[in-house]
């Protein structure tokens, strides 16, 4: 049975990249903040507003996107089980959440980006499979095992490479090149997994699940709202101005900044030597 991975041309890959870099960076951006702050409980929210736009949007919104694309020459269009495509979601999110949270804490080191590099790429590599496995395909499905294998590596190594720009890149620019960088590792594991899927017979099966095409509202609305959070979080200075955040500067105005730091000035030098030449005045008169 024929497999086309890009029924819609190259819409579903540019849109599932925009996807990824635009998670990719949020949640950089996210962690970068959350670096800063002492406070513990502020750290863990921003840490999870990260795993959200991380795992979310950059990875799980990303996936489904690049699937709409996949189709069987000839057949019904692909139907998802929406218990496992929600289980995916959830695993996605979780599994960024704790490697965030490894590397989030304490003094980063070699061993912790390692060791949740590993983790947290087995399980995006897992949520990857699961949402594949939500697929209704009315054939029997093979997988290569080689392509399977090299997906795996892909996503350890995107996870680590990940969790290593969350700990030490802090500029701008930076943060773009990092993202960029991230959403061709995971559209990279994304098409090297789909590719090593083969149906070598045709098996009819009941249409039970829902269309590939009604997940795009979800897809939509789950962006939107992790963006207009973080966006929102990032915009109120106020929480975190006493953090020493860089990312502060990025959205806040100079005349402000300008504004905070002359309020206080320094006392007039005048002040002591007028208290001076009264006393002596006082003791000259005794």
């Amino acid at each position: 049975m024929q497999v086309d991975q890009f029924t819609y041309g190259a819409v579903t890959p540019i849109l599932s990249y925009g996807l990824s870099v635009l998670g990719s960076l949020l949640g950089l951006v996210g962690t970068a903040r959350a670096r800063e702050l002492a406070d513990g409980g502020r750290r863990a929210r921003w840490l999870i507003l990260a795993a959200c736009s991380i795992g979310g949007t950059g990875i799980w919104s990303m996936h489904f996107m690049a699937m709409l694309g996949f189709t069987l020459t000839g057949q019904a269009p692909i139907r998802f089980d929406l218990g496992i495509t929600m289980a995916s979601l959830l695993t996605a999110v979780v599994v960024v959440a704790i490697g965030l949270f490894i590397v989030g804490y304490g003094k980063p080191n070699v061993f912790k980006i390692l060791a949740a590099g590993l983790f947290t790429g087995v399980g995006v590599a897992g949520m990857h499979y699961s949402g594949m496995a939500a697929m209704e395909i009315p054939g029997r499905v093979t997988y290569d095992t080689n392509l399977v294998v090299a997906s795996v590596v892909i996503a350890v190594v995107a996870a680590t490479v990940a969790l290593w720009f969350t700990v030490t890149i802090k500029k701008p620019v930076a943060l773009t090149v990092a993202a960029l960088i991230m959403g061709l590792a995971v559209n990279g594991m994304h098409f090297t997994g789909m590719f090593a899927l083969k149906v070598v017979a045709p098996e009819p099966q009941p249409q039970s699940g829902i269309l590939g095409s009604l997940l795009l509202g979800p897809i939509v609305i789950f962006t939107v709202a992790v963006i207009i959070v973080l966006l929102a979080s990032l915009l109120n200075r106020g929480a975190d101005a006493d953090a020493g955040d860089p990312t502060i500067k990025i959205f806040q105005p100079p005349a402000e900044a300008n504004g905070s730091a002359g309020s206080a000035g320094p006392v007039p030098p005048t002040a002591p030597r007028q208290r001076t030449s009264a006393a002596a005045f006082q003791r000259r008169n005794r």
